[in-house]
């Protein structure tokens, strides 16, 4: 059986490594983006089961970059997982509307990602 594969999107080094490694330890495998840009490109070629987005990216905006996935036909159905430090918002309405499937708040809780994924990716 073939490891689920997430995609985490996060511009800060060690959050994206903490969350890098609780996953792995999780047993799942993990593809890294650091901007909005190369997460489309990223998705585009591997085909994540499940993206983890944080919303305030350079170079192009979680928002932004969600709504490019999800004009992919091949990806329209990835759940993708807003991550973001800000209190729900007019944001997170947006994020909704352009296709992510739920909301996360930060700092991540290990224990409710475990929940949110594995609920996601049944096996």
């Amino acid at each position: 059986m073939t490891k689920r594969t997430i995609m985490v999107v996060e511009d800060y080094e060690d959050t994206r490594m903490l969350l890098k490694y609780g996953l792995e330890q999780l047993g799942y495998s993990v593809l890294e983006a650091s901007n909005g840009q190369d997460a489309v490109e990223i998705a585009a070629r591997e085909h994540p089961d499940l993206i983890l987005m944080d919303l305030d990216l350079p170079i192009l905006d979680g928002i932004a970059a969600t709504q490019q996935i999800r004009q992919q036909p091949e990806l329209e159905h990835v759940p993708i997982v807003a991550v973001t430090a800000y209190p729900m918002s007019f944001t997170h309405v947006k994020a909704f509307a352009k296709g992510c499937n739920e909301y996360m708040p930060k700092p991540i809780d290990m224990e409710k990602l475990e929940e949110l994924v594995s609920r996601y990716l049944q096996p």
